[in-house]
């Protein structure tokens, strides 16, 4: 099972973001330094292209740090100082939500602010849930890694041959993991770029139910728009398509495969598919922060479930943390399949995360990041590997920059470099509007 193979070459981010209002900010490419690798794969890098080698490189140094964040001494900073640091983030930046950080199992701070209802004053607390958009993607993911390991899926195969009936022009050139990793090519259906548009005339692709395989026949099987592998391009048709193919091969519904698969071995109870037929006890309202009056607006009429197995989940922030402590652990998918799917490749985009260094008080992590934002509703899932630290940051406005947050988080959690002024990391300017 080839889980070591990457996209070729390194670039900047060009394409839309899923279902969004405005253009996802160019994310600077950087090579990323990493011990060599002592396989076959790494013999024939020289004639590679050089994205493929430096995301090789990363792979191995990914598996080292994936287990060496169980035998690391801890990092944390005072909590007293990680409180008053996070409390003065919230109250300055209008942040609405909830903050959860865990280091090793071990919760540091749990904290909520603002209101889930603004129009009944009914206050976020711990038990709120919340949209959580492309972090669905994660998910996704770790279903399409364990059909892998178990043999059942090829990461190199052709997308049509789970999906034998695909009309796409790219079905028989885009593979498993160009989907994953957002370099496939297909057609992006999203077309509203900004707020003021999506004022203006709504959100024509999600405004009428749709099922997911009308998703894919009707907006996502277009004639391919770059050569697979070369480009990244994120776009959520590449995890509609990898929805249905959980789908095909397990033969259930997503739903039902996530439910088994994830939810129920790990017992998050907090966490589901998004329907616009189902009351979710809990669940917060969503906001807006209009272009024009800069007042928070009631999110526009949607139907949740078009976002699929790109982006229509819900959950808490404990739901969250727990999933991340069984991802990282080997609980869901191995340390082979983990190291793979964290691995960057172009534009520094995994399968399902984005995964780059950072460097706190002087020394340098490996941090992995899943952001999600579906107009007002905003997710952060963030790693610092080594230490075992998972910051989760949810929201359900968009008045707060939730990429700083997270990352000022995760160096004040760990270090004092974050109260000496050196507080973002380099993804802190990835914001799309909506993923």
């Amino acid at each position: 099972m080839a889980f070591d193979r990457a996209a070729p070459g390194v670039g900047k981010l060009q394409g839309d973001t899923g279902m969004r209002y405005s253009r996802i900010k160019t994310i600077t490419a950087v090579a990323l330094t990493a011990m060599l690798a002592a396989n076959a794969a790494l013999a024939q890098a020289a004639d590679e292209p050089r994205g493929r080698a430096q995301a090789a490189s990363m792979h191995a140094a990914s598996k080292q740090t994936a287990s060496k964040q169980r035998v690391s001494k801890p990092t944390s900073s005072n909590p007293a100082q990680l409180l008053a640091f996070v409390d003065d983030y919230a109250r300055h930046h209008d942040f609405s939500g909830s903050v959860l950080i865990v280091e090793r199992g071990k919760p540091l701070l749990a904290r909520q602010y603002g209101l889930a209802n603004r129009a009944f004053a009914i206050r976020n607390d711990a038990s709120t849930k919340y949209k959580i958009a492309s972090i669905t993607k994660v998910f996704t993911a770790v279903l399409i890694l364990q059909l892998h390991e178990q043999g059942r899926l090829e990461l190199d195969a052709p997308m049509r041959r789970y999906l034998p009936d695909y009309r796409g022009s790219g079905g028989d050139r885009v593979s498993v993991r160009q989907l994953l990793n957002h370099t496939s090519g297909l057609v992006n259906f999203d077309q509203v770029t900004d707020a003021a548009q999506a004022i203006r005339g709504g959100l024509p692709n999600y405004q009428l139910p749709h099922t997911a395989r009308e998703l894919l026949d009707d907006y996502c099987s277009g004639d391919l728009v770059h050569e697979p592998g070369t480009k990244f391009d994120y776009n959520n048709c590449d995890y509609i398509a990898l929805g249905l193919i959980v789908e095909r091969i397990h033969g259930q519904s997503y739903e039902q495969v996530l439910q088994q698969r994830i939810l129920d071995p790990l017992g998050l109870k907090d966490t589901g598919m998004l329907h616009q037929r189902d009351i979710v006890a809990g669940l917060a309202d969503t906001y807006f922060r209009r272009d024009d009056s800069k007042a928070l607006t009631p999110d526009l009429p949607a139907y949740p479930e078009n976002w699929y197995a790109a982006g229509a989940m819900y959950s808490t922030a404990a739901d969250l943390a727990r999933f991340a402590d069984a991802w990282f652990g080997g609980r869901l998918i191995g340390d082979k399949a983990l190291a793979a799917m964290i691995a960057p490749g172009l534009d520094d985009y995994g399968f399902g995360v984005w995964s780059y260094p950072v460097r706190i008080d002087g020394r340098r992590y490996h941090a992995v990041k899943r952001p999600g934002r579906i107009m007002g509703a905003q997710a952060q899932l963030y790693r610092i590997v080594e230490a075992g630290l998972t910051v989760v940051v949810l929201a359900n406005t968009d008045a707060t920059d939730l990429d700083e947050f997270v990352a000022r988080i995760g160096k004040h959690a760990i270090g004092k470099q974050a109260a000496e002024g050196q507080a973002s990391d380099k993804h802190a300017d990835d914001k799309p509007t909506i993923d």
